[in-house]
């Protein structure tokens, strides 16, 4: 009798763990959607202007210019 009572309590135990699992994953996917969305966004930006970086060297000084020229991306 006690090993049927430890059996369901693990079940109930299992259950509720599998809720919260299931949950997790459901709240990392809309967050994973949400970061594409952003990066596919500032993409698009980028792509339809010439963006230029100014890096500069901290050890020795030295000016890195850095030019990015894209054209627009197809629509889909």
């Amino acid at each position: 009798m006690a090993k049927q009572d430890e059996l369901e309590s693990v079940n109930d135990n299992s259950a509720s763990d599998i809720k919260r699992i299931v949950q997790r994953l459901d709240m990392l996917d809309q967050r994973l959607d949400n970061v594409d969305s952003i990066v596919s966004a500032v993409a698009e930006r980028v792509m339809r202007q010439p963006i230029t970086l100014n890096v500069t060297c901290s050890k020795c000084g030295h000016k890195i210019e850095i030019a990015i020229i894209g054209t627009e991306k197809p629509t889909r």
